[in-house]
């Protein structure tokens, strides 16, 4: 059986224990939420500085994940993320960054992503060209560390961003499509809202706009969820938009985000 179609345990305890200890080696990706529950991050971190020679990393990353008030699952990773960031830049060390961005375990990559976006010497145009390749990662949880990592340099940079990503949102790829749209989401889930885009949602009419009547259900879900967002602030915006696209578009593509979008508006 190849690792592709390994569907993983339904419980922790399932897991088996060759299985588990290849997750923590970083060794293989995770199958499912469950697994990727289960690994034990600090070991994962270990062990990544060791196979990679950079033990002397650990103990200054794992500082800031003692720095944490509250430790989950987001909150580590961002920790890992920032310290693992530090550390690439004080000792110029990129060709790191190129091994974890590449690494076997998508947990691993999805720290990469995260300190891509703790950099804070990148412009936001040279920080979105760097998450490209976690956004069009094969793995669902790296695409969505993705998005979560830039979230806050996009607020702050928000129509230069939107500029950015108003061309991904005609890539051919569609995780960069889904990218675009879920990056900037009004309301999004378990991040910081983006008040600027939910009391004007139309300043990202140019990322939405290519993506009215998209092939990929992965993207639909994005858009209809996106405009929902909007809907809760600003329904006559909404409403308006998804009238002129049933108009203009009429597949049943575009009616789905459609029915997606008022989904609160018709509550």
């Amino acid at each position: 059986m190849t690792e592709a179609k390994r569907k993983g345990a339904r419980t922790i305890k399932d897991i088996p224990k060759n299985i588990l200890e290849q997750l923590n080696r970083g060794e293989i990706e995770t199958a499912n939420l469950v697994e990727y529950l289960a690994i034990d991050r600090k070991a994962l971190l270990k062990n990544l500085l060791t196979q990679c020679g950079r033990t002397h990393y650990l103990q200054p990353v794992l500082g800031h994940i003692d720095k944490l008030e509250k430790q989950t699952t987001i909150t580590v990773a961002e920790a890992i993320g920032a310290g693992l960031s530090e550390q690439i830049l004080i000792h110029k060390d990129n060709g790191f960054l190129t091994a974890i961005s590449t690494h076997t375990s998508d947990f691993v990559r999805c720290w990469a992503a995260e300190a891509v976006g703790r950099n804070t010497t990148l412009t936001i145009r040279q920080m979105l060209r760097n998450i490209k390749p976690f956004a069009a990662d094969k793995h669902f949880g790296v695409r969505e560390s993705a998005w979560s990592a830039v979230r806050n340099s996009i607020i702050q940079n928000l129509r230069e961003s939107i500029a950015v990503l108003s061309t991904w949102a005609k890539d051919r790829d569609e995780n960069i499509r889904r990218f675009a749209s879920e990056a900037t989401r009004p309301r999004g889930v378990w991040c910081e809202h983006i008040t600027e885009l939910k009391q004007n949602p139309e300043l990202a009419v140019s990322i939405l706009e290519p993506l009215k009547s998209d092939a990929a259900k992965y993207v639909r879900d994005s858009v209809g969820n996106w405009l929902n967002d909007a809907s809760k602030t600003q329904p006559e915006f909404v409403r308006e938009l998804c009238a002129r696209w049933e108009k203009e578009s009429g597949t049943k593509e575009t009616g789905y985000i459609v029915k997606k979008a008022l989904r609160t508006i018709d509550k």
